[in-house]
């Protein structure tokens, strides 16, 4: 009766689905590093050459639940001048998707990552620098490219995100609308350019379901927690998101 348990193709499914509930608890309560924190477990289970593109869909898939979740909170203005470009850069990133060598570019970002808990001193500085919104415009377009390159980079928008005086609920809320945007792109890009199979739309489907469930969670307790912890938690999650980074970064000029 139950010889599909004994598939483990159907116990990877099931894996991804927890990993996603857990990973999108985190990446609420944290404004991101749940997706990247999933990369090494990806790497080992569907592959690098499918990493990306699984954990775009899936954090796709997740995506309208929250938004729906945090529409009332949406700064409409930044997401007009992040989203378009973030778009254009979607579709270049698609395109370059098969062809660069990123790893470099990991280790840069990693370092950035890093560098913000000393630019805002462990959660006791709430800005670190000047933020106007038209610097949302190349801010989309180049995260955007990059993110389509490597997968999950939603913890380098925090220290701009912070610095544009979003926090908790207001930052959640604009970064998943940015997002959504650009993931509407980024999937059409890997459908347009052949990276999309039905291999790793099953996978991103699973995680994706999971994703759905971990922001639905991930808003509750989130309403339970300061601003002070929230700025903490997103501190933690940029250092540990860059860590991995340099790690993937390191391993890629070594191997």
């Amino acid at each position: 009766m139950f010889e599909w348990l004994n598939e483990p193709h159907i116990w990877l499914l099931m894996g991804l689905f927890l990993a996603g509930i857990l990973a999108f608890i985190v990446s609420t309560l944290a404004s991101g590093g749940g997706a990247l924190i999933l990369v090494p477990l990806l790497n080992a289970t569907v592959g690098v050459n499918q990493t990306a593109v699984v954990l775009n869909l899936g954090t796709f898939i997740g995506r309208p639940a929250r938004l729906l979740l945090f529409w009332s909170d949406i700064n409409w203005r930044i997401v007009a001048y992040y989203a378009p470009a973030a778009i254009v850069g979607a579709w270049l990133g698609a395109y370059l998707f098969t062809s660069i060598k990123i790893t470099w570019l990991q280790l840069l970002i990693g370092v950035f990552l890093i560098s913000t808990l000393w630019q805002f001193r462990w959660g006791k500085k709430q800005r670190s620098f000047q933020m106007p919104v038209m610097a949302f415009i190349p801010l989309g377009f180049a995260v955007s490219v990059l993110g389509t390159l490597v997968g999950a980079l939603g913890p380098v928008l925090n220290p701009f995100y912070l610095n544009a005086e979003l926090i908790k609920e207001s930052m959640i809320a604009t970064k998943t609308a940015n997002s959504f945007l650009m993931g509407v792109a980024q999937i059409s890009g890997y459908a347009y350019f052949g990276a999309l199979t039905y291999e790793t739309i099953t996978y991103g489907l699973a995680l994706g379901s999971g994703a759905i469930i971990g922001n639905i969670i991930g808003k509750k307790l989130l309403q339970t927690i300061s601003t002070t912890a929230f700025l903490r938690w997103v501190i933690a999650f940029m250092v540990i998101s860059g860590t991995v980074l340099i790690y993937k970064g390191i391993e890629g000029v070594v191997f």
